[in-house]
C-alpha cells in the first residue's frame, strides 16, 4: 500500500460550485441517490469527494473519484482498488479527525 501524509492532500471546491453541497448519483438499479458533499480533494493528479447518505452518522461516509471530461463535465465514480480506497479513507480521517 502507498502511505500518504497530509502534504499530499489540497483540499478543493469544484464540485461545491457545481452542485452546491448535493449530488445525486445512481445505485446498481438506476434509483437516483442524493448525497451530501462532506469534503473534495485532490492527491496528486487525482481529485476525489467523501459524499454522505441524508441522515448518515458523522464518519459514515463514501469516497469517489472525481473527474472532468474536455467539455467540463463531471464525473464521480467508484473507487474500485480496495487499497487505494483504505489509502485514501485514512488520509481523509487523519486530515479531518481531531487528535486526542
Amino acid at each position: 500500500m502507498t502511505n500518504y501524509s497530509r502534504e499530499d492532500l489540497s483540499w478543493t471546491s469544484d464540485l461545491k460550485e457545481a452542485f452546491d453541497g448535493d449530488v445525486e448519483l445512481q445505485d446498481e438499479q438506476g434509483h437516483a441517490v442524493r448525497m451530501e458533499l462532506e469534503a473534495e480533494f485532490k492527491v496528486g493528479n487525482q481529485r476525489y469527494a467523501v459524499l454522505r447518505r441524508p441522515g448518515a452518522a458523522a464518519g459514515e461516509h463514501e469516497l469517489y473519484h472525481v473527474s472532468s471530461s474536455a467539455d467540463g463535465e463531471i464525473s464521480i465514480i467508484t473507487i474500485e482498488d480496495d487499497d487505494e480506497w483504505e489509502d485514501i479513507s485514512e488520509l481523509y480521517d487523519e486530515c479531518t479527525l481531531p487528535e486526542l
